[in-house]
């Protein structure tokens, strides 16, 4: 009898540990998809590598980066630190950082990597599809 209860004992333990809400941020889902003409007067920034936008959308807007003559990237401005905080982030002055003054922290427009923490989780990114004329954002 004492043979079964450790093992059934210990099954349990792992399966409850298994369980254990994360403490990984994350940014809420919400449903994304779009299209633009980078060539509206209203989009007009996007024109050339390196130009940026903010648009509606997301969980706290989107900024979309203009990395290449063919790449289009697009974040949530929602930061990944201390999310239930509802910080977000706005592109600064080199205008390849994007940084949330709530908590200092400083990501990367071209990858959407964390530059400068305390945040440890990069932006959200979504999907993006550019024909040479209209570029569609989604997840």
């Amino acid at each position: 009898m004492r043979t079964l209860i450790f093992p059934l004992s210990l099954g349990l333990a792992l399966c409850l540990s298994a369980c254990k809400k994360s403490n990984e941020p994350y940014v809420p889902y919400v449903r994304v998809n779009f299209t633009i003409r980078p060539s509206d007067p209203q989009f007009n920034k996007l024109n050339v590598p390196g130009g940026w936008i903010n648009v509606t959308g997301g969980s706290r807007g989107i900024i979309l980066y203009r990395k290449s003559n063919d790449e289009f990237l697009a974040f949530d401005r929602h930061c990944t630190f201390r999310v239930a905080d509802f910080c977000r982030v706005s592109v600064n002055n080199t205008q390849i950082m994007a940084q949330d003054t709530c908590c200092g922290s400083e990501f990367v427009l071209t990858d959407g990597s964390v530059a400068k923490g305390p945040a440890s989780q990069p932006l959200l990114q979504y999907q993006t599809v550019w024909d040479g004329f209209t570029l569609q954002v989604f997840n």
